[in-house]
């Protein structure tokens, strides 16, 4: 099953990405955490994104497109996945389209503004393999390391209030139009992530017809 996660920064997108995963048996493509290895490598692609990742803009659709597009021909991915973080514009949504990635559904996890805000501030990331976790939701066992590869944990520049707001604003001025583009196509499925993340989670296994 293909699916793609839409949502606000903080909105639990990367989480709810690793758990269907884990169910699923499908990679979850973070667009997040492949840029962020490219930036960290000092590749060509990765220094062009790091001035807008640092200013809190979004990275242009040709180097969102050029990332996935190679991601999406690996092996693992003959079965599904699930992408985290792409489309962010209608333009990137129409690339996939002409690429003829066929999306079986597209879930859009709803958290108002200022519960993000909240939230991002509890935030940690694993330095080493990106897994995400939250000092008050999803602690990991031992505060600081990774419960995954043992990797430390740490708060994200893109994570302070005012980045936050600042990726927000760009957020609702050109995400949520791809509400209305996957809305007409009849894939578009709303969840309530300000509740629980295993009632979240629940609710998008529900919204794919996939067991608990």
């Amino acid at each position: 099953m293909n699916l793609i996660l839409l949502g606000a920064p903080g909105a639990g997108k990367g989480t709810q990405a690793e758990i269907i995963c884990d169910k699923l048996h499908i990679p979850a493509i973070s667009t997040g955490n492949i840029i962020r290895a490219a930036v960290k490598e000092g590749t060509e692609m990765g220094v062009k994104a790091k001035s807008y990742i640092d200013s809190g803009a979004l990275v242009p659709d040709q180097v969102i497109i050029g990332i996935i597009k190679e991601r999406l021909a690996a092996d693992d991915c003959k079965n599904g996945f699930i992408l985290d973080g792409m489309p962010r514009t209608v333009a990137q949504a129409e690339a996939l389209e002409e690429m003829g990635v066929q999306i079986d559904k597209v879930l859009d996890i709803e958290v108002a503004d200022d519960k993000i805000i909240q939230r991002m501030g509890g935030r940690r990331v694993c330095s080493a393999c990106g897994a995400s976790y939250h000092v008050d939701f999803k602690p990991s066992a031992k505060p600081g390391v990774c419960d995954r590869c043992g990797g430390s944990l740490i708060v994200r520049k893109d994570d302070a209030p005012e980045t936050v707001r600042k990726r927000l604003q760009v957020y609702h001025a050109s995400t949520e139009v791809l509400k209305d583009f996957y809305g007409k196509l009849g894939r578009l499925r709303t969840v309530n992530g300000s509740q629980s993340i295993e009632g979240a989670n629940e609710d998008i296994l529900k919204a794919i017809g996939a067991k608990a």
